[in-house]
């Protein structure tokens, strides 16, 4: 999907994002190379946060990194192991902090379990909607979560 269609899209589902919340914003900036990345990270935190099995806040980056290694073509099978990157969970944490300051996710103070809003549900589904290359990747990258998921259930990590 490209940054137009995206736009295009947004405007078409009325999706409007509030970015003058009350309080002090996020002291973190944004350098051209994590812009680069950021939506894409933030699509897979959303594909991950809005089903029934919630990721846990410290997790999230191991996730995210594990979920992208068995979609994207160039990490399968690879032995790179982004899961464990510092630069992929640093930019993992910053897509969630814009998430969640856009009230696409909310993160439970108690269990620490990161939950998609209706909003960011709304988001998700309208990016997922058609064949897009894009929508393609998001549905696999929702397997590969529900495997890694399943994995840890028989291995008896996940209730």
């Amino acid at each position: 999907m490209s940054t137009a269609d995206f736009f295009t899209e947004a405007r078409r589902l009325g999706l409007k994002l509030n970015l003058s919340g009350e309080g002090a914003s996020p002291a973190h900036t944004l350098d051209n190379e994590a812009l680069f990345q950021l939506p894409l990270l933030a699509m897979t935190i959303l594909a991950i946060c809005k089903g029934r099995s919630k990721p846990e806040l410290p997790e999230i980056g191991q996730l995210v990194g594990e979920c992208l290694e068995r979609t994207v073509a160039g990490f399968k099978g690879s032995t790179q192991d982004i899961g464990w990157s510092g630069n992929l969970r640093i930019r993992t944490i910053k897509a969630l902090t814009f998430l969640e300051s856009t009230g696409q996710v909310v993160i439970d103070k108690g269990t620490r379990e990161i939950s998609a809003t209706e909003l960011g549900k709304k988001v998700y589904t309208g990016a997922v909607q058609g064949e897009s290359l894009l929508a393609h990747s998001m549905r696999t990258i929702e397997l590969s979560y529900q495997y890694i998921r399943d994995e840890a259930r028989v291995r008896g990590e996940v209730n």
